[in-house]
């Protein structure tokens, strides 16, 4: 434990001078801690060019890996860091200097079991992309395929796991010494980061969520995600086809090559409405560099080490969520927050709605193509500490993606909203998950859940008459009473359970014949 203290001290003094060098942390920190004031004058750089949240992306980046790493996090969490310094983070670059190609080499051969000279006709040396956990060079295999091969850096993980140490013992110092830190949840924040970046940190994990979002568009030829090469992956190595393209920021050279630029944010647009409403599951990290305009007109996503996902009710609260602030129903934002049981129920509902109100109103009579949704979704989360709204990590990952997502649509043409292009997917949706027909499957499916739980409760009670039976229970004869009443009636509604699904089943039929 005091060897544990000692060495996380010591890198803490490490990252303070770093940050202090770049001059990387609020103005007002250095005046509340006198003893770190005199630390900041010693080491800091008041010269340092740039908004604090440029200047601590700087500094992230100089830390290494797992800092720029953890920079991309806090750009979710607008709620932690404003949302200027989460803007600011967002833009921080995943590079760094390439490690040389033999130590590539052997990390492939040594994964793979065989040399290298069987596996590939040629390997490149020199890295095309360099980033904090791992590099890609090109290849050919041996039956002649043009392949991408990612190979994750030697020695990431045991730094990895000295890092998340010191991120854990942080969390914990700081619930002990500011307990009102503890409504964030900064514990649960570090096992997100920790457990994203290990899965990114086995590329198997990636290989497969590259299998499934490709099985998901195997029907929709607009997009479109390269094959694995399964042979040639493994756990810090990763194989798969090589694409041809343009990157979809590259606009001097789309224009050249005759693309429609409209139409390439047209099927940017419905490939991630699908993934996030029709899949749930989602490509967190469609920045510029991980998309590509290949010959066809069409969108190859690379690079699937940062996934996201959302169950059907999560997908149904935030539909409802963003009707409701586009059409200015404020009232129906704070219901569907309230049923969803993100806000607590002693809370006030009406004081809710009225935050909601300060939220959207401004987004009131703006053309659509003004609105950003990942904005929006930012303003609301930063007004959760007030009313004791827990963070809902899916959901901070849902809207760092619809602001990159929504860059990238800017980049191809500022006049156009990704959104209205989406809109009849949009409609189609809501039609399908929140029309009549989609309540009454909902209802019966919670009916049918009903049922399932019926042997559940028929063995409770009869381990409670057996405790009863053992005089191991005593109740007062009144609550006995009460038991069997609440026993009597559930069974009656579920009878009567058992007979709406007969006749929800049979209208079904009749209408299908």
């Amino acid at each position: 434990m005091l060897f544990r203290t000692a060495r996380n001290i010591g890198r803490l003094f490490v990252i303070g001078r770093t940050l202090a060098r770049y001059n990387a942390l609020p103005e007002t920190l250095p005046q509340t801690a006198p003893g770190f004031a005199l630390f900041w004058r010693w080491v800091g750089n008041a010269k340092e060019p740039g908004r604090v949240g440029q200047r601590l992306a700087r500094a992230l980046a100089d830390l290494g890996p797992t800092y720029i790493k953890l920079g991309q996090l806090l750009s979710t969490r607008s709620d932690l860091v404003g949302e200027r310094m989460a803007l600011d983070l967002a833009e921080l670059q995943d590079k760094l200097p390439p490690f040389p190609g033999a130590q590539a080499r052997a990390i492939v051969e040594e994964e793979l079991g065989a040399p290298i000279g069987t596996l590939f006709r040629s390997f490149d040396e020199v890295p095309v992309a360099a980033a904090s956990i791992a590099q890609v060079h090109f290849a050919v295999t041996a039956e002649g395929r043009e392949v991408a091969v990612k190979v994750l850096r030697p020695g990431i993980e045991n730094a990895f796991e000295r890092d998340i140490d010191l991120f854990y013992w942080l969390a914990e110092l700081a619930v002990l010494v500011m307990p009102k830190l503890k409504r964030l949840r900064p514990r649960e924040v570090v096992d997100t980061f920790a457990r994203t970046s290990r899965l990114e940190m086995e590329l198997r994990m990636e290989a497969a969520a590259a299998s499934e979002l490709g099985d998901n568009f195997k029907d929709d030829p607009t997009f479109n995600v390269p094959a694995i090469d399964w042979d040639r992956t493994a756990r810090r190595v990763l194989t798969l086809e090589r694409i041809r393209g343009f990157k979809v920021d590259e606009s001097e050279r789309l224009d050249a090559a005759g693309y429609d630029r409209d139409e390439i944010l047209a099927k940017a647009s419905a490939s991630f409405f699908n993934q996030v409403f029709r899949d749930g599951f989602f490509h967190a990290d469609l920045h510029p560099g991980n998309l590509f305009v290949t010959q066809d007109g069409n969108i190859t996503a690379v690079d699937f080490g940062i996934m996201g996902r959302l169950d059907r009710a999560t997908r149904t609260y935030l539909a409802d969520m963003l009707i409701g602030f586009l059409t200015g129903d404020y009232r129906r934002v704070a219901v569907v927050h309230f049923e969803a049981g993100y806000v607590p129920r002693h809370q006030s509902i009406e004081v809710f709605t009225q935050a909601c109100r300060a939220i959207g109103e401004p987004l009131q009579n703006k053309p659509l193509s003004e609105i950003s949704v990942g904005r929006l979704l930012a303003q609301l989360f930063a007004v959760t500490e007030q009313f004791e709204m827990e963070t809902q990590p899916q959901l901070l990952l849902l809207q760092k993606s619809m602001l990159t997502a929504e860059g990238v649509g800017r980049i191809l043409n500022p006049n156009i909203n990704m959104w209205e292009l989406a809109r009849p997917l949009i409609e189609d949706w809501m039609r399908e998950n929140r029309g009549p027909e989609a309540q009454i499957l909902d209802d019966l499916e919670a009916m049918v859940s009903t049922v399932r739980r019926l042997p559940r409760l028929v063995n409770q009670a009869e381990r409670a008459a057996a405790e009863l039976a053992d005089g191991g229970l005593r109740l007062h004869p009144h609550s006995i009473k009460h038991m069997l009443d609440r026993w009597v009636e559930r069974r009656i509604s579920e009878r009567v359970a058992l007979w709406i699904i007969v006749v929800l089943l049979t209208v079904i039929a009749v209408k299908v014949l």
